[in-house]
C-alpha cells in the first residue's frame, strides 16, 4: 500500500516563491509508485490549501488554482487526518480530507525553515523529512549557530550582533562598537534569513549605515561579520542522524564575488551544473582533495552538533591562504541540494526515498522514549492557602 505524503510549501516568508518551486520539485521527482503525494500550499497570508492544482507549476505563473479547499491539521497527538476547514462546513463539524502517513516540508525560511511548523509535527507524532525543532531553530539564527560552531571548536570568522532596538536607541555607539571590534570591510545580515535577502557589505561608515538600515526592515536581530577578502564559496550537503552522516559532492558557485544575490541562486544558477562549462557551478569543486576532505569533515561535524536530521547544505569560505571558515548551514536547502548528490549516486528520487526512510526512522526511534512517569504525585502533595504546596 502507498504511502501518503504529504508535501507542504509556500508560506507566510520572504522564500515564498522559492518554497513553492522546492516542493513541485519534490512532487515532480517522488515515486509515484511507492507514494500517494498530498499537496499541501501555505499562501502568503498563513492559510493552508489542498487541490490537483498545486501539482503543476504552470498553475501558480497563471494563477490557475481555482480548485483549492481550505484545510487544517490539529496538534492533537496522532490525530494525522487533513480537515476541511471549519468554516467550510460549520465550527464544530469535521470533514476528513486524506489521512498523512509523512510529512516532507520544503517551506525555506521563516515559519518553515525555523523549527516552528516542526513543532506541530512533533505534537501530531507524525514522522516528518529533516531537522527537527532544535536543529531548525539553531540553523535558522546564524547568532545562534555560529555560538554552538564556536563553541564545538569549527572555524568561523570573526563577527558581533546586536538587536534593532539598540541600533535606532544609538546609532553612534553601535557604529563605534563595530569599527573597533571588527574594522572594515563587513558583511551585515538578519539574523534569521536566508537567499541572501537583506544581506549587505560594508566597506566603510556611509556603507554601514546603508546596511543596518536594510537589514534591520526584515529581522530583529542582526549580525555584523568580518568580511574575507577575495574568498571562494565552497558548499557541501551531509545526509544521515546522530553520527551516521555522508557528505556529497563539493561545489564551486561561479560569478561569485561578494555576494550570492537571491537572483544568482534561483534564476541565473537553474542549470544543473554539472560541470565547468554552460552552467552557474562547478560540481565537483576544483580543490585540492586534502581540503575537500577537510571540507567533507567540518560538513559533516556541523551537521551533528546542532542536532540535524535528514539532508542539509554547509556553506563554506576559503581565503587565499586556503583556510576554512563555515559560513552557514541550511537545514532545508533550496531544491533539496539534489544536484550535489547526482554525482555520488542519487538520483533526486532516490535522495527523497532516503529522507523519508530517515524521517521514518527518526521518528520510530524518538517514540522509544518514555513520555510518561507514574510518581503518584497528586496525591503526595497538598495545597493550602498561599503556599505552592509541601510533600
Amino acid at each position: 500500500m502507498k504511502k501518503r505524503v504529504a508535501v507542504i510549501f509556500g508560506g507566510r516568508s520572504v522564500e515564498h516563491e522559492v518554497s513553492v518551486i522546492t516542493g513541485l520539485q519534490v512532487m515532480e521527482n517522488i515515486d509515484k509508485d511507492k507514494y500517494h503525494v498530498i499537496p499541501i500550499y501555505i499562501d502568503k497570508e498563513g492559510k493552508w490549501f489542498t487541490g490537483d492544482s498545486l501539482m503543476k507549476f504552470e498553475n501558480f505563473k497563471d494563477s490557475n488554482l481555482d480548485d483549492l479547499q481550505e484545510v487544517v491539521l490539529t496538534p492533537k497527538t496522532n490525530d494525522h487526518n487533513l480537515y476541511s476547514h471549519p468554516e467550510n462546513i460549520g465550527l464544530f463539524k469535521k470533514k476528513v480530507m486524506d489521512k498523512i502517513d509523512i510529512i516532507f516540508p520544503t517551506i525555506h525560511g521563516t515559519n518553515g525553515e525555523d523549527g516552528t511548523i516542526q513543532g506541530l509535527f512533533e505534537l501530531m507524532n507524525i514522522p516528518y523529512v529533516g531537522s527537527g525543532v532544535l536543529a531548525s531553530s539553531v540553523g535558522m539564527d546564524k547568532i545562534l549557530m555560529k555560538d554552538v560552531f564556536k563553541a564545538n571548536g569549527l572555524p568561523i570568522v570573526d563577527y558581533m550582533w546586536f538587536y534593532r532596538r539598540e541600533w535606532i536607541d544609538d546609532q553612534k555607539k553601535t557604529i563605534k562598537d563595530i569599527e573597533e571590534g571588527l574594522g572594515y570591510p563587513v558583511f551585515v545580515k538578519p539574523a534569521n534569513l536566508g537567499s541572501s535577502i537583506g544581506i549587505s557589505k560594508a566597506k566603510d561608515r556611509e556603507g554601514l549605515i546603508h546596511a543596518m538600515e536594510i537589514a534591520i526592515r526584515y529581522d530583529r536581530k542582526i549580525i555584523v561579520e568580518e568580511a574575507i577578502e577575495n574568498p571562494r564559496e565552497i558548499n557541501c550537503a551531509v545526509m544521515g542522524y546522530d553520527d551516521n552522516v555522508i557528505a556529497s559532492l563539493c561545489e564551486e558557485p561561479l560569478g561569485w564575488d561578494e555576494i550570492l544575490t537571491f537572483e544568482d541562486k534561483y534564476i541565473k544558477s537553474n542549470a544543473k551544473g554539472l560541470g565547468k562549462e554552460g552552467s552557474r557551478r562547478i560540481i565537483p569543486a576544483d580543490i585540492e582533495d586534502n581540503i575537500r576532505e577537510n571540507i567533507e569533515d567540518i560538513a559533516s561535524k556541523a551537521f551533528m552538533v546542532i542536532d540535524g536530521e535528514g539532508n542539509a547544505r554547509i556553506d563554506f569560505l576559503l581565503d587565499r591562504d586556503n583556510n576554512i571558515y563555515v559560513n552557514e548551514i541550511n537545514t532545508l536547502p533550496g531544491s533539496i541540494a539534489f544536484y550535489l548528490w547526482e554525482g555520488k549516486g542519487y538520483s533526486f528520487q532516490k535522495l527523497i526515498d532516503n529522507m523519508i526512510d530517515i524521517a521514518i526512522r527518526v521518528h520510530d526511534e524518538k517514540n522509544n522514549n518514555m513520555y510518561h512517569y507514574d510518581a503518584d504525585l497528586f496525591n503526595k502533595v497538598h495545597l493550602g492557602g498561599s503556599k505552592v504546596g509541601k510533600m
